[in-house]
């Protein structure tokens, strides 16, 4: 193994929200010109980019590290006192696999639902818990080793903070992190510290920059950002600034030149990139397990069903019996019969219950939907064409629309949980971008621009 090697392990994208700046496009074809081999992601407390970073890796022939920095809680997430809760610590995990990626969302869907306090967070007992197939970084001057190192000078409390996340994680499963970043006072110190305790206790050590941008040209622009994040004017001279610290994606070179004295540093990174193989299965769909009429196949009980409701809808001629076999034959080959099946089984649920709901979309130009009771348009008189809502050529999966009363979609949702179970549901988040116009009005109110020529500005963009 090349000594000097080195890989990024701690990376920000633009996914970091208004904190983070490079877009993952653009971040993995910097990695490739600078002559990367792989590349890892570790955005605060999300996986919004992971299956984006995923593709534009292998697209790129880049190898992929998927992680996160996640907020750790010292009192616990139920503790909610304003006075010492809002100060967390960081942690840097990186999944060695599938199982370890699943650790990482399970990890993050509790700090966003049930930990999120100012910021989403764990605990530790939670991280001992989801802890499978992980590698843990010590994070940066906010994570736990670098806070306790400058907090006290007591040198068995440092040992016994550094062997609890080594418990947690497992023996070789957890690093100490020494950042690039000379310039943050304490950087220097704590480096130090953790490399004479890494021997000490047989911790291993590994080099990482805090990647919040690719050039250092970009800092001004990154500052600006954040500003915009914390409702912050650039010239307040009493916010936290990071202007002075290059956050910036460099080289190789430039990072092995400054770590050199201690090979092992860099070194480690090529180690921990070599145990973090995570395969994400793409395109590939699992439905949930559904009732089926018992001694048939689920694309038989679609076919039944279908032709059992089918004549108290419309007469079925040979026209209407061909159009229903073409999509029957669409849907067994692309395997969707359990799709289909499920949603009219909820659909039909909640309108038992009177729970009014429509389905809306190119669903409606499906006649097995509308035999299912799914949809209640007839595709035929209206002359709907099922090609729009599923072909052959269609690499993704049918979506169907349903609406519920908002007053009782909680009703609807419980059900689905209940029946399916609850690892089978989930609520997907609407992911919104600043367009043009808003970018140039909050970048201007971060640089204490008048709204008038702000708003003059923004409205000139077509």
């Amino acid at each position: 193994m090349n000594t000097m090697a080195f890989t990024h392990l701690h990376v920000h994208s633009h996914y970091s929200l208004l904190d983070g700046l490079p877009k993952i496009k653009e971040l993995v074809q910097a990695a490739k010109k600078r002559k990367f081999k792989a590349l890892a992601i570790t955005d605060y407390a999300a996986l919004y980019g992971v299956i984006e970073f995923y593709k534009t890796c292998e697209k790129e022939g880049i190898k992929p590290v998927i992680g996160t920095e996640l907020f750790v809680a010292p009192n616990g997430i139920a503790s909610r006192d304003p006075k010492v809760d809002q100060k967390v610590h960081h942690v840097v995990l990186l999944a060695k696999n599938y199982e370890g990626y699943k650790s990482l969302m399970k990890l993050i869907s509790i700090a966003q639902v049930d930990g999120f306090y100012y910021r989403p967070r764990v605990d530790k007992s939670i991280l001992r818990e989801h802890a499978r197939d992980l590698i843990a970084l010590s994070g940066c001057m906010a994570g736990i080793m670098p806070q306790v190192i400058r907090g006290t000078d007591d040198q068995e409390i440092w040992k016994k903070t550094a062997l609890e996340y080594e418990e947690i994680f497992g023996k070789g499963n957890f690093y100490f992190e020494l950042q690039d970043h000379p310039e943050i006072e304490g950087q220097v110190q704590v480096n130090n510290s953790l490399v004479t305790l890494g021997k000490e206790l047989d911790i291993p050590i590994v080099a990482t920059r805090d990647v919040h941008y690719l050039d250092p040209d970009d800092a001004e622009a990154q500052d600006i950002v954040t500003c915009i994040g914390k409702g912050r004017q650039v010239s307040d001279p009493s916010r936290f600034k990071m202007t002075h610290v290059d956050r910036s994606f460099n080289t190789e070179k430039d990072i092995a030149s400054r770590f050199g004295h201690i090979p092992e540093a860099l070194s480690n990174t090529e180690k921990i990139v070599e145990q973090c193989n995570v395969e994400i299965p793409l395109g590939k769909w699992t439905f949930p397990q559904i009732e089926i009429t018992e001694g048939k196949t689920p694309d038989e009980d679609l076919h039944d069903q279908t032709y059992e409701r089918l004549p108290s809808l419309m007469e079925v001629t040979d026209d209407v019996r061909a159009r229903v076999e073409n999509e029957l034959d669409i849907i067994k080959t692309k395997g969707y019969a359990e799709y289909f099946l499920a949603v009219a089984d909820y659909v039909q649920w909640a309108r038992d219950r009177d729970i009014v709901e429509t389905t809306r979309g190119s669903a409606a130009g499906s006649l097995v939907s509308y035999a299912l009771n799914i949809t209640t348009v007839d595709p035929l008189y209206f002359s709907l064409p099922f090609e729009r809502f599923l072909n052959p050529e269609r690499p993704s999966a049918p979506d169907v629309d349903t609406d519920f009363a908002d007053d009782r979609r909680d009703e609807v949702i419980q059900y689905v949980t209940e029946k399916y179970g609850r690892d089978k549901v989930a609520q997907i988040i609407t992911f919104g971008t600043m367009a043009a116009r808003a970018a140039v009005r909050d970048a201007g109110r971060a640089l204490g621009m008048s709204y008038n020529f702000c708003d003059q500005v923004a409205k000139a963009i077509p």
